[in-house]
């Protein structure tokens, strides 16, 4: 009977996917699973959605800048032309999506299927967005002229990295970095116990420690803001091939470029001004732009989640000490079984889904540069994981934020702990000895305190015996583990 109920489990298991309908619960990925709350504002940039999106925006692009070239055989857009044109990418929206994806069931071609989605195909019973205007159906043959899939798809994935990049990915750098950078002047002039190591050492300041990461992560993302977006947009195998057999004496590279570096459109922008793609352009390609900039920008963003991993982890150590308390959530739970805990969960998943993050970066910027000669499709499916490794960047950043604001500062912890270690004190009464020519200043502090439970008045004893000026040996006397900062709240303010 055991076997007989063993099997029917496994046999509904096997059955189980081709009946169960997706939802949330039945994603694979977490992202659009467990969180697809926490990553709507990423997800209209970098799913299939966003990328069809950019797709449209290229190829119109594409479309008016050639009706602006001079070319007898296509004049150029009136005005409610292009204002409808532009509406097309303003207003595209899934269902858009969903139709270019019906289209694409019979042309087994993505790019094809965008292509026939915007100036139809009678053929195929399909009416595109050009259907109403004479004017555009007539120039339907400009569109995607002379270009291979891959101009449209390099400079759509730049569009959607842009995207991306400046509307969600450093925003939440920003408010993690400000975070920090609030809590360094906060807390400057609070001293803490520095656990080189792992032992006591030298006394820092909490403010200056947070500090410390703000100023790393702010270097970390000028480096990413700065990564060049780039676009190709020259043909098969980037010698405008194609481009020159209909037009020998037109300037295609000039044009090309003029099509990838316009600025895109905006709510400012005039009627009759012509967009593009607001990316930079690059000249040098095979039939792929060959990825580099994307290496830059994912190494770079891989750095920042470094940084962020360090945070998290040295933050649990510090929960960990008692130095923070993490303010309470009625309802929350923090184990099922020790009602007591209030577990650091957050630095906790931040830490783990920034090394998923890394490990997806790291081979998107190994994989992307490397190309069989002048093009192969393993970039192809990679390529479409860029959202995933943002995801996972933009969960964590969501979770060290929510971490950070529930820290509570136990100062009693802190103080307790630095009156607890007077040996720190060891490195200024040796530096002074020293700074007088006291022999053998190192040796005898290391005899003194090595290993062994070093107190207030020991160390005063051995000050007290010191033959150094008295205003010296007053400034030790004075010193206490809590005073002995250096620079530590200048440096944390001047964050």
């Amino acid at each position: 009977m055991a076997g007989a109920s063993r099997g029917f489990y496994n046999s509904a298991i096997m059955q189980a996917p081709s009946t169960i309908e997706f939802s949330p619960l039945t994603a694979l990925s977490p992202l659009d699973g467990r969180y697809v709350g926490k990553l709507a504002a990423l997800r209209p940039f970098m799913s299939e959605y966003g990328y069809m999106r950019c797709r449209v925006q290229v190829e119109l692009a594409w479309f008016e800048h050639l009706s602006d070239a001079g070319f007898a055989e296509f004049p150029p857009l009136s005005a409610a032309a292009r204002a409808h044109l532009r509406a097309v990418v303003a207003r595209f929206s899934p269902a858009d999506a969903e139709a270019i994806k019906a289209i694409e069931k019979t042309t087994n071609h993505d790019v094809k299927a965008v292509e026939y989605w915007i100036r139809g195909n009678a053929a195929m019973g399909v009416k595109g967005v050009f259907d109403g205007w004479p004017e555009l159906q007539r120039a339907g043959e400009f569109v995607h002229f002379a270009c291979t899939s891959e101009d449209i798809n390099n400079t759509s994935h730049a569009l959607q990295l842009k995207a991306g990049r400046d509307q969600v990915l450093l925003p939440g750098l920003d408010a993690i970095i400000e975070k920090l950078r609030g809590m360094a002047h906060a807390h400057a002039d609070v001293p803490m116990l520095s656990r080189t190591h792992g032992q006591t050492a030298s006394p820092t300041t909490v403010g200056k420690e947070l500090g410390n990461v703000a100023v790393r992560l702010a270097a970390a993302r000028q480096r990413i803001a700065a990564v060049k977006l780039l676009g190709k947009m020259n043909g098969a195998v980037g010698n405008y091939n194609a481009h020159l057999s209909a037009w020998p004496d037109f300037d295609w590279e000039a044009f090309s470029r003029r099509v990838v570096e316009t600025p895109e459109a905006g709510p400012d922008t005039p009627a009759d001004a012509p967009i593009g793609l607001g990316l930079t352009f690059q000249p040098y390609s095979i039939q792929i732009e060959p990825h580099d900039y994307m290496a830059e920008l994912f190494d770079a963003i891989a750095r920042s989640n470094t940084i962020l991993i360090d945070l998290a982890r040295d933050i649990w150590g510090y929960i960990s000490l008692g130095y923070f308390k993490q303010k309470l959530k009625a309802g929350e739970i923090g184990s099922s079984t020790m009602p007591h805990k209030v577990n650091p969960i957050d630095f906790e998943n931040a830490e783990g889904n920034l090394g998923l993050a890394n490990a997806m970066l790291k081979h998107l910027s190994e994989k992307l540069p490397i190309s069989r000669w002048q093009r192969d499709l393993t970039d192809s499916t990679v390529l479409r994981n860029m959202g995933v490794a943002l995801g996972y960047a933009v969960l964590a950043h969501q979770s060290l934020m929510t971490g950070l604001d529930k820290l509570e500062l136990n100062q009693e912890a802190l103080v307790a702990d630095l009156d607890d270690a007077w040996e720190v004190l060891a490195e200024p009464i040796q530096t002074v000895m020293r700074r007088y020519g006291v022999p053998g200043a190192y040796e005898k502090l290391k005899e003194v305190t090595r290993g062994k439970r070093v107190t207030r008045e020991a160390l005063h004893a051995l000050i007290a015996s010191l033959e150094i000026p008295p205003a010296d040996k007053d400034r030790l006397l004075a010193l206490t583990p809590a005073s002995y900062i250096g620079k530590a709240a200048e440096l944390a303010r001047r964050v």
